[in-house]
């Protein structure tokens, strides 16, 4: 394996030493590098002995340099080659259940063990090579964001959709031998890996001592024909997987001091429940899962109120977009921001999912398009504010493909897009 150079950086280490773009780098200090991780990884050092190719002869260049100090080399992708997609069908897949038509990106599914390190994605284990489990192994690359679902190994094989995903089970093993932090992460089916079977993999990971597991429900979209029969969550059974999980996490936190099992907002949305205190979440590891975001906001912004000056803000109006299932609780945070701020009116507006139907009532997955058809006839205000999960990372187009300029013109309105975070929130309404 190598890895081509795309550009070499002005005034670097690799360009004092005489790389050029368009040569290849095949090692450092006898490594081979073969992606984003080893050139990482094996740069580090002070003294590095680079192999480079230009397609005819290979040459070595040394390099000293201060500790962690950049080489200077550029390459076409950010992982130095292409990103591992999924292998697996799992019956409870979101990306099978989107509808025809959105741009290709929404539809690739990945699972590469790269992006967990890097950016916390979640893996499944099934797409792993013998030489990527021994490299985060020698290399101590910690945590790991692994899907498991189902510690049963059949079980794992039906609802992955792949006969090889119970036994990936023993690579979860290998990793906690080795020290590797593990964060764990189950999708779950009423019916299916909940009661006895959910009880199993608590057990079970709690036994392989993980830092985290978030245990969310499945989303189920209108977009279903020809997948697997899945049932979505009611109050009830809502309430009995709650209860478990809650029942365990309090065992765990007797004995290890920390809970271990969390189940996502959602769950004590459709159980109807309160959401509990933030120190109930202890250090929040799990809000990128939907696991005590609701806590997290309510808490930021009572602390945001108390940097800001009481002081008589001009006379304007304002509209908040949510999904329907954190409606409520995002009702009583803007109360909290109104008390203090009495002269600013505060439309707090859920937003129906007609454009994904089913049981989807997140904000993270509300469109452009049922922002401008829900909100076009009523009084937004100066400014209309929603969360940034809304958007791809660039913060310019929804699921849908609308952009924020066509929400902006739609309704004649300025379009903020805000972080999970109370600064961000409180500052957005009242300027």
């Amino acid at each position: 394996m190598a890895v081509k150079i795309y550009n070499v950086t002005k005034g670097s280490h690799a360009e004092k030493a005489g790389i050029k773009s368009g040569e290849t780098l095949l090692a450092i200090n006898s490594n081979e590098i073969v992606d984003v991780l080893d050139y990482r990884f094996y740069q580090v050092n002070r003294q590095l002995s680079l192999e480079i190719s230009d397609g005819k002869n290979i040459r070595t260049v040394e390099i000293n340099k201060g500790e962690y100090d950049e080489i200077g080399l550029e390459f076409e992708t950010y992982l130095m080659d292409e990103q591992h997609s999924c292998r697996n069908k799992c019956i409870f897949c979101f990306i099978d259940q989107l509808p025809k038509g959105l741009r290709k990106s929404l539809y690739f599914k990945d699972d590469d063990s790269r992006l967990s390190f890097l950016f916390g994605n979640y893996i499944t284990l099934t797409n792993i090579t013998e030489h990527e489990i021994e490299r985060i192994i020698k290399m101590h690359i910690s945590p790991i964001n692994v899907s498991v679902h189902t510690t049963n190994p059949e079980l794992r094989c039906k609802m992955m959709n792949n006969r090889f995903a119970g036994e990936a089970l023993k690579n979860l093993k290998r990793f906690a031998d080795a020290g590797i932090t593990l964060n764990c992460q189950i999708v779950a089916c009423p019916g299916i890996n909940d009661g006895d079977e959910l009880l199993r993999t608590m057990r079970d990971l709690e036994n392989l001592g993980v830092e985290m597991t978030a245990i969310v429900p499945v989303g189920l979209t209108a977009y279903r024909d020809g997948l697997y029969p899945l049932v979505p969550y009611n109050k009830e059974t809502a309430a009995q997987t709650l209860d478990l999980i809650e029942q365990y996490g309090d065992m765990c936190k007797e004995k290890y001091g920390r809970r271990i099992f969390f189940a996502g907002d959602e769950f004590y949305i459709l159980a109807e429940r309160e959401i509990p205190a933030p120190e109930f979440y202890e250090d929040f590891s799990a809000l990128e899962d939907g696991v005590g975001m609701i806590a997290y906001l309510t808490d930021d912004v009572k602390w945001a109120l108390e940097e800001f000056e009481n002081d008589e803000k001009p006379n304007h109006t304002v509209t908040v977009a949510c999904g329907t299932g954190v409606y409520p609780f995002m009702k009583k945070i803007m109360a909290m921001i109104n008390e203090k701020f009495p002269n600013i009116t505060i439309n707090t507006q859920p937003i129906k999912n007609n454009f994904f139907g089913g049981g989807v009532n997140v904000s993270g997955l509300v469109t452009g398009g049922d922002l401008i058809n829900q909100l076009k006839d009523r009084n937004i205000g100066e400014r209309l504010i929603i969360p940034s999960s809304m958007l791809r990372f660039e913060n310019d187009l929804f699921l849908d493909d609308v952009s924020t300029d066509d929400v902006e013109r739609e309704l004649n309105v300025e379009l903020v897009a805000v972080n999970n975070n109370g600064a961000d929130l409180v500052n957005a309404i009242i300027s």
